[in-house]
């Protein structure tokens, strides 16, 4: 009798216990539901109608928006443009963020101060650092120009303006911003490595480049995925940093696909190439995951 009574008790335990999970859950869910899958839904529908230029839809068209989408030149340019955006900024990201953690991973004096200032580029809102960078590329008072007068260049360039200099600039400020995650990231690893593999390795009379080939590197491999993975996903929408230096000029040379996908909504208003072009964005970055955790998973 009393076991009987205990297990009652225990199932209306359970059962109180999991109605308070959901009632805790609710407020979470429903904000996904209202600001993440029904706006990717939304978006993914509005792709295969024909929409008013406030977003109504008209009539179904099917693929039509899609076979306009891939018949523009200009689309495909933005999209080779993006590739090279987060191809080139993640690249470069990972590279110097590692060393810039092997570097603040030995002890030497003055270390929690630089660990500190290298924290500040991506604890800063990126806005902020936009805008702070629109002033040193600023061509009359801009500290960039002016350094550059000061060794003797008296004709500096228009680093905003000119179709071969902005791309590189917009792609140094999100670079520069970007660092310090990916540094304080590989850091975390490098510190969860026990110092005597690095003993033991140089009994072995391994060096300092095998040592960080044999044992960093395979020790850190799954934050090195998983960082890489988070840095590729903002980059290819990094749309604070473009917008704010150049709005995607001069003449859209600097656009990646999603301030041209803003554009064709807010600026051209055209919604359903808008939607089309996110709707691609969407399958490219989900495909890019999945192959991206495939490969994660059979390292692990």
């Amino acid at each position: 009798m009393y076991e009987m009574r205990t297990g009652i008790a225990r199932q209306r335990f359970n059962k109180k216990e999991s109605t308070i999970a959901y009632v805790l859950l609710f407020p979470a869910i429903a904000f996904l539901i209202v600001f993440m899958f029904y706006p990717v839904v939304n978006v993914i529908v509005m792709s295969f109608f024909k929409v008013d230029m406030l977003g109504r839809f008209k009539a179904f068209i099917g693929i039509g928006n899609y076979q306009l989408l891939f018949g523009n030149v200009k689309f495909w340019e933005i999209l080779i443009r993006t590739v090279v955006w987060t191809v080139v900024g993640v690249l470069v990201k990972t590279v110097v963020g590692m060393i810039y953690a092997l570097l603040l991973n030995v002890k030497f004096k003055g270390r929690k101060i630089a660990r500190t200032l290298l924290i500040i580029p991506w604890a800063a809102p990126v806005p902020i650092s936009a805008i702070l960078f629109q002033w040193v590329y600023n061509y009359d008072f801009g500290l960039l120009n002016h350094t550059l007068k000061l060794i003797g260049i008296s004709n500096p360039p228009l680093w905003l303006a000119y179709t071969k200099t902005a791309f590189i600039a917009a792609l140094y400020v999100d670079i520069w911003i970007g660092i310090p995650f990916m540094a304080v990231v590989f850091l975390a690893g490098l510190q969860a490595i026990p110092d005597e593999l690095y003993d033991a390795g140089a009994i072995d009379g391994a060096g300092v480049f095998n040592k960080f080939r044999y044992i960093t590197i395979p020790l850190i491999r799954p934050v090195l995925i998983v960082a890489t993975l988070l840095s590729a996903l903002w980059t290819f929408n990094d749309f604070s940093v473009i917008w704010i230096l150049t709005r995607g000029g001069p003449i859209d040379t600097t656009d990646i696909l999603i301030t041209w996908i803003y554009k064709n909504y807010f600026v051209y208003y055209k919604p359903a190439i808008a939607a089309a072009a996110g709707t691609v964005t969407f399958v490219i970055l989900l495909v890019f995951s999945l192959l991206y955790a495939r490969f994660y998973f059979k390292e692990e």
